[in-house]
């Protein structure tokens, strides 16, 4: 196990005295006690961290937990820039004893890991990992295959939910060397509460034009948006969101004119780096939003990039009044109530009546159509080939009038893959993913079809990637995990993903215990497998209840279509995992 202070430097710049005071109390009241508990040995103390041995990985992984756990709760009575934030890295392997000391391969990677591991969390090997499963009542979550510096191989790796551990600030890990942005929501200062979908349609597109910068990371909208309308220190959102520097700002509609003020802070020192404002006319508000993306750009990557070097942007509209009737369309997509769905229809398809050539209107009323092909509370079709051909539609005309946007090439590749086209699929989603890399959507989905197509090793970095841009990601995410893990066969993380993500609603996710019930056929925990199936059955009937010649067979034929898996034997897994849990596949 290795373990180490975040932000060492910074304390003892800031209070020498009083941080050298914390850590020896510290080592003394909660690490040194927790190791004996836990039979650790204390093998090297530097300033900053220390490394310790275990006889067994449930002992290093059970006082790793103890140890932030506690910590975390100690630490809520101390101000956030004062905190004491460790992060801890564990690694099954040989080590060389020389001495009292331990050297080689095994100590390198645990000290890799705890470097790349988010402050206040645990980071633990792969092969620490499988000597885990039912000894612990303790939640992973799978990180991917990170690099790790100076560490040829790739190593596959967990992170520790860690009770407690948001008190200090959990991050979700980095993934990259790149600086990470998180754009805040900007403040509506108009004083028309119903004008706040224009700002938070600003910011949306500020974190879109950030996005397309391959030297920054930018946290995904939804996480960022958490934030809004709280009281909160930017130190405390920057750790939360694990993010080097935050933009925040605010905007003015007044008649044909708006005013956007943005500044960029160092999340870590809380110092602002950048301000700059914005009086413009109304139609201006595509080049501020550049410009703004352009100066952020120039401050946290220390260089101006040439507009050669920026991904093909997406065609503004050309009239304002289009992009103000997109915006307030597309905040409404998500709001799965007929009247809202209604409401987005009309207003997205006059934004296409007054500019036919704004391609981003077309993308949103896609997503419309698929929605509406089905039950969005929980996911189960009604007639949905309409609508769907309709959005294909929609999504390949968008195509056609801007072939150089990565969110139309992914609502395409997107279109393609619910109708099983998987060979038009799979190059529009690679697309997407080499325009705009940083957009967590696009990760997300693009891993999705590589699990679907069969390459689910592949998939799995990009849902890590994804994971980390966006850390207030909605369960969805988990969703597309748990079916990247049931194809390579991880059967318990998948189970242990949907089991999370179910144990509110069960019924209301039937699609959810249907995969449930197959991954835990398939390990044998056959009780709990029966129970997920009878869930999945009474879902699907509640929903088909105008249809009494259906039962549970037409059921599990219309689950197996819709999980979109292109080979036969993918599909034989996944029917035989049902079988086991006694439904009629």
């Amino acid at each position: 196990m290795a373990a180490d202070v975040v932000g060492y430097s910074r304390l003892v710049e800031a209070d020498e005295t009083s941080t050298l005071t914390s850590l020896k109390d510290l080592r003394q009241d909660v690490v040194e006690p927790l190791l004996a508990q836990h039979r650790g040995r204390l093998v090297k103390l530097m300033g900053d961290g220390l490394i310790a041995e275990f006889g067994s990985v449930v002992s290093a992984v059970a006082c790793a937990a103890a140890i932030q756990t506690r910590l975390g709760k100690t630490q809520q009575r101390v101000a956030p820039e004062r905190r004491i934030v460790l992060r801890i890295g564990i690694n099954l392997g040989d080590v060389v004893v020389e001495g009292d000391d331990l050297l080689g391969d095994g100590v390198n990677v645990a000290a890799r890991l705890e470097q790349a591991c988010p402050p206040g969390g645990v980071l633990i090997a792969g092969a620490a990992y499988d000597q885990l499963p039912g000894k612990l009542d303790i939640g992973f979550t799978d990180a991917g295959e990170l690099r790790l510096k100076n560490i040829a191989r790739p190593m596959r790796t967990y992170r520790m939910e860690v009770e407690g551990a948001s008190a200090t600030g959990t991050a979700a890990g980095p993934l990259t060397e790149r600086p990470a942005v998180a754009v805040l929501p900007f403040d509506n200062m108009g004083g028309d509460p119903g004008q706040d979908y224009f700002s938070d349609g600003i910011t949306e597109d500020i974190i879109t034009e950030l996005s397309r910068f391959r030297e920054l990371m930018v946290i995904a909208r939804n996480s960022s948006f958490s934030f809004r309308g709280r009281s909160t220190d930017v130190r405390e959102i920057g750790r939360t969101l694990g993010a080097g520097y935050l933009v925040e700002g605010s905007v003015r509609r007044a008649g044909p004119r708006v005013r956007i003020t943005a500044q960029l802070v160092d999340a870590r020192s809380g110092a602002h780096l950048w301000a700059e404002r914005y009086d413009r006319a109304l139609e201006d508000v595509f080049a501020i939003q550049e410009e703004i993306a352009q100066s952020i750009v120039a401050t946290v990557a220390q260089r101006v990039i040439q507009d050669s070097e920026v991904a093909a942007r997406r065609r503004p509209p050309g009239d304002v009044r289009v992009y103000d009737l997109f915006l307030q369309g597309n905040r409404l997509i998500d709001a799965f109530t007929p009247e809202e769905q209604a409401r987005a229809q009309v207003l997205l398809k006059q934004a296409i009546q007054l500019d036919p050539g704004f391609a981003r209107a077309y993308t949103t009323l896609a997503w419309f159509h698929l929605n509406r092909s089905v039950d969005t509370a929980v996911g189960v079709p009604r007639d949905r080939d309409e609508d769907r051909a309709v959005a294909l539609r929609l999504a390949e005309q968008a195509l056609t009038l801007d072939p150089n946007d990565s969110r139309v090439h992914s609502t395409l590749g997107y279109m393609y893959l619910m109708w099983r086209d998987f060979d038009r699929a799979e190059p529009h989603m690679d697309l997407a993913l080499g325009m705009n890399p940083n957009d967590a959507l696009i990760q997300m989905i693009w891993a999705w079809v590589q699990s679907c197509v069969g390459q689910p090793e592949r998939a799995l970095p990009a849902a890590g990637v994804a994971l980390r841009l966006h850390p207030g990601h909605p369960n969805w995410y988990k969703y597309f995990l748990a079916h990247i893990q049931f194809q390579r066969g991880r059967y318990e993380e998948a189970a242990d993903l949907l089991a999370r993500i179910t144990q509110d609603t069960p019924a209301r996710h039937p699609r959810y215990m249907a995969w449930r019930a197959a991954a835990c056929g398939h390990l044998g925990r056959i009780e709990e497998a029966r129970r997920c199936a009878e869930t999945f059955v009474e879902g699907v009937r509640s929903c088909w209840a105008g249809d009494p010649a259906a039962g549970p067979k037409e059921y599990v034929d219309w689950f197996v279509d819709v999980t979109y898996l292109r080979r036969g034997e993918d599909i034989e897994r996944l029917r035989e995992g049902l079988r086991l849990a006694g439904l009629p596949a």
